[in-house]
C-alpha cells in the first residue's frame, strides 16, 4: 500500500462532497477537480487545481473533453510495482493520481422525465467519468476509487487510522462496486437507445437489464429461502416497488407477488373497483358507484379465501371502507390514498401494510421469467376487448344487454387468473372463481363449488374462460351451475360440439378471438 497524495474529484451528485474534500485537504492530500465540482469546492475556500491547469490542456467541445488526457490516465493506470511503468511515467513527467472520486451524469434521472428530448438524453451520456472509473478500478491495488457518497466516511476513517493509506480489501470492495455501477449505467443507455430510430428493437440481441437492490427481505417464498427486492430502472414510480408504505410490517417476498397481481387487475377498471388477491389469484372482484360498496361485494365472493389477503382499490380509502375492511384480517391495502379518518381507524391495526400508489396508469416493460439456463421475455398482456357487442355470436341466442355487460366484466377478471381459469360473474361482481387447474372442466366445477360454499347463486350468471373449451363437458357444468352466457376465445377442433351444447342449454356464447393464458 502507498499513501494517498493526490485525489481527482468530479461529481454530479454533490452529497457530502464538501465535507469529504475538507477532510482530504486536512490530511494534506492534493485535490484536482473539474467544472461544477471545482466551482463548488473553490466557493468553500478549498485549495484545488483545475484539471485544465493540471494537464495543460483546456476543456473543449462544450465540456465534452476534459479528463481524457495521458496525464490523467497515466496517473491512474501506473502500476507502482512495475519498473517499466515507472520509467515511462517519469519520462513523460506524469504523477500518480491515488484517488478518484467520481459519479456520473444523471442519465437515469434525465430520461425518466416525461418531456426529455433525445438530444438532452444524449448529452447526459458521461464519457470521461466512466473512463476514469474503469481505469482506476482496473488499477485498484494502487488507486482508491469512490463512486458512492455512502463510502466517504469509511475511506476517511482508514486514511486517519492507517497513516494516510486505504486497505487492499477496501480498495477491492470499492472497485467491484464501480464495475457494477458502470455496467448498470451502460445498460440504462443501451436500453434507452434501443427504443429509438428505424431500427429500434422490441427484443434486442442482447437483453441487458440492471436492477437496483432496494433491500433484503426477511425470506423468500419459504423461510429457508433468502430473498431481496430489486427495482427495475425507468419505471417512473408506477410499479409496486415504488409504492409509499404508510404503515405496517416489512413487506415479504409473497407480499410483493400478491400486491403486484392485485395492482395489475385493479388497473383494468375506471369505475370504483375493489380486488382481493390470495396466493397470486383474485378471490374477489367487484365494481360499484362507491368504493365501499365495491369492496363489500368483492369480499362476498369468497370470505374464507379473503382472510389474510391483499386488497387493491382504485379510489381513496374512506372511513366507510376502512370500517368494512377492519372486520377481516388482511395483510395489505393498496390505494391511491387514504382519508385522514380512514388512516386513524386503520392505525388501530398497525401490522396492516398501507401502500399508496398511482393506480391510474400501468408501467411499460416486459414480463420476464427466469428459467434454468436462460430467461423468457414477452410483452405485457395489455390486450383487452372494448366492445363486446362487436364480437362474433356463435350461438342461436344473442346475449342480453345485462349479459353483455357481465361478459365484459368477467373477461377483465379472467385475464388475471392463473390458467386454466373459469370465472362466474354478474355485471359487477365475481360469483365463483376457479383457476390454476390442469383441466378446464375442473376449474368450472371448482368455481361452482366455491360459490355454493359461500351460498352464492349462479343462476343467471355469465362465464369467461381464458382459453377455449376443448369439449362440451365444460359447457354442461357451467349450464348446470346456472350460467346463461359465456365468453371464450374459440379455436378448438370441437368448437361445433361446444356451440351445440350451448344451444341445447339455451345459452348465449361469444368468441373473443383472444386468449389470456397466465401460467
Amino acid at each position: 500500500m502507498a499513501k494517498v497524495k493526490r485525489a481527482l474529484i468530479s461529481v454530479s451528485d454533490k452529497t457530502g462532497i464538501i465535507e469529504f474534500a475538507k477532510e482530504l485537504s486536512g490530511l494534506g492530500i492534493e485535490i484536482i477537480s473539474t467544472g461544477g465540482t471545482a466551482k463548488t469546492l473553490i466557493n468553500e475556500k478549498l485549495k484545488i487545481q483545475e484539471v485544465s491547469k493540471y494537464t495543460g490542456f483546456p476543456e473543449m467541445l462544450g465540456g465534452r473533453l476534459k479528463t481524457l488526457h495521458p496525464k490523467i490516465h497515466g496517473g491512474l493506470l501506473w502500476r507502482m510495482d512495475n519498473p517499466q511503468d515507472e520509467r515511462e511515467i517519469k519520462a513523460h513527467r506524469i504523477e500518480s493520481i491515488d484517488m478518484v472520486v467520481v459519479n456520473l451524469y444523471p442519465f437515469e434521472q434525465t430520461v425518466s422525465k416525461p418531456d426529455v428530448t433525445f438530444d438532452e438524453a444524449i448529452e447526459n451520456i458521461d464519457i470521461g467519468g466512466p473512463t476514469m472509473l474503469r481505469a482506476a478500478s482496473k488499477n485498484f491495488k494502487d488507486v482508491t476509487v469512490i463512486v458512492d457518497p455512502a463510502d466517504y466516511e469509511k475511506v476517511i476513517q482508514e486514511l486517519k487510522t492507517q497513516n494516510g493509506e486505504v486497505s487492499y480489501d477496501t480498495k477491492f470492495y470499492l472497485a467491484r462496486k464501480v464495475f457494477a455501477h458502470t455496467a448498470r449505467y451502460d445498460t440504462l443507455i443501451s436500453g434507452y437507445l434501443s427504443r429509438y430510430g428505424e431500427t429500434k428493437e422490441v427484443f434486442p440481441k442482447y437483453f441487458n437489464q440492471s436492477y437496483l437492490k432496494i433491500n433484503d427481505l426477511r425470506y423468500g417464498e419459504n423461510p429457508h429461502q433468502k430473498a431481496a427486492l430489486y427495482k427495475e430502472p425507468l419505471y417512473n414510480g408506477l410499479s409496486i416497488v415504488d409504492a409509499k408504505i404508510m404503515q405496517g410490517k416489512e413487506m415479504s417476498y409473497n407480499n410483493y407477488l400478491d400486491s403486484s397481481a392485485a395492482l395489475e387487475l385493479v388497473r383494468e377498471f375506471k369505475e370504483p373497483a375493489a380486488i382481493i388477491v390470495k396466493h397470486n389469484n383474485p378471490c374477489g372482484a367487484a365494481v360499484a358507484d362507491k368504493i365501499e360498496a365495491a369492496y363489500v361485494k368483492a369480499f362476498q365472493t369468497d370470505p374464507v379465501s379473503a382472510f389474510g389477503g391483499v386488497i387493491a382499490l382504485n379510489r381513496d380509502v374512506n372511513a366507510a371502507t376502512a370500517k368494512e375492511i377492519l372486520k377481516l384480517f388482511v395483510e395489505i391495502i393498496i390505494a391511491p390514498g387514504f382519508d385522514p379518518e380512514a388512516l386513524n381507524l386503520l392505525s388501530g391495526k398497525p401490522n396492516i401494510r398501507l401502500l399508496v400508489l398511482d393506480i391510474s396508469q400501468s408501467p411499460a416493460g416486459f414480463d420476464i421469467r427466469k428459467i434454468q439456463g436462460g430467461l423468457l421475455a414477452q410483452e405485457r398482456d395489455t390486450g383487452m376487448l372494448d366492445d363486446f357487442r362487436a364480437l362474433k355470436v356463435v350461438t342461436k341466442r344473442k346475449p342480453t344487454d345485462d349479459e353483455y355487460a357481465a361478459l365484459a366484466f368477467a373477461w377483465r377478471i379472467c385475464k388475471h387468473m392463473k390458467s386454466n381459469s373459469i370465472v362466474y360473474t354478474s355485471k359487477d361482481q365475481t360469483l365463483g372463481i376457479g383457476c390454476g387447474q390442469t383441466s378446464r372442466v375442473d376449474s368450472a366445477k371448482l368455481a361452482a363449488m366455491k360459490a355454493a360454499n359461500c351460498n352464492i347463486s349462479l343462476k343467471g350468471s355469465v362465464v369467461a374462460s381464458d382459453a377455449f373449451f376443448p369439449a362440451r363437458d365444460g359447457i354442461d357444468v357451467i349450464a348446470q351451475a346456472g350460467a346463461t352466457a359465456a365468453a371464450q376465445p374459440g379455436g378448438s377442433i370441437k368448437d361445433n360440439d361446444v356451440i351445440a351444447a350451448a344451444d341445447e342449454h339455451g345459452m348465449a356464447m361469444v368468441f373473443t378471438g383472444m386468449r389470456h393464458f397466465r401460467h
